[in-house]
């Protein structure tokens, strides 16, 4: 079974991408979900997420130091991080790419194009 881990503080935006990346479950996708940086470090331990969206401005731990974490202490299976933020300055991509991020988008996002990066992502077509 594939994974997908949503990090977020914001519980809105949460249930939002749990319920955008509904159809996926119907393809045997486990979504899971964490409210901050250190409880997404022990699902990733756990779990082993293939994709992971992650927030940056998140307390605790942001998303650039969830994403160093990950990229230098790697899991068994190394996931590919989406960070998915409002911080759209051409500094913060950077520091995304820095840190291991594989792709940045921006909020507001566009519903399509999110569910089409999953699916290139995970491999899954959509019906």
């Amino acid at each position: 079974m594939k994974r997908i881990l949503i990090v977020d503080d914001d519980p809105i935006i949460r249930n939002l991408l749990e319920q955008i990346l509904e159809p996926f479950e119907e393809k045997n996708v486990e979504i899971l979900t964490a409210e901050n940086g250190l409880v997404a470090l022990d699902i990733i331990r756990e779990k082993q997420p293939e994709l992971i969206f992650l927030d940056v401005m998140m307390p605790k731990m942001n998303g650039f130091e969830v994403c160093q974490k990950i990229k230098s202490e790697p899991p068994e299976k190394i996931p590919y991080i989406v960070i998915l933020t409002a911080k759209g300055q051409e500094a913060d991509r950077e520091k995304a790419k820095a840190s291991g991020a594989d792709f940045y988008i921006t909020k507001p996002f566009n519903i399509n194009d999110l569910l089409n990066k999953v699916s290139e992502i995970l491999q899954i077509k959509l019906d």
